[in-house]
């Protein structure tokens, strides 16, 4: 062995030797479970025709005309959930008429 592979080895050595006289410390606690957010009440315009399964202009179309309930919020135009059940319902009641 050279002089350069003994000091290697050496060196190896006790950073081994310091690595196991280390504590390793123990994992951390899991984080506690995400909060679920609620619900929420008012969504945007597309989000509704998201969920009537229409197009974004549609719904803007029916928002104007007042078929479907909507609030402003300063400049935010919102739609209660409700609101999408009720417009549902009508167009149901409609058909079954």
């Amino acid at each position: 062995m050279t002089a350069n592979t003994a000091q290697i080895a050496a060196t190896l050595a006790s950073l081994a030797a310091m690595l196991a006289e280390q504590e390793i410390p123990e994992p951390a606690a899991p984080a506690p479970p995400a909060r679920k957010m609620p619900d929420r009440v008012l969504l945007t315009v597309e989000e509704a025709a998201e969920q009537l399964g229409i197009g974004r202009t549609k719904t803007y179309a029916l928002v104007k005309a007042g078929e479907l309930e909507s609030v402003q919020i300063g400049r935010l135009r919102r739609v209660p959930k409700a609101a999408i059940e009720d417009y549902a319902n009508r167009l149901i009641s409609q058909r079954n008429a």
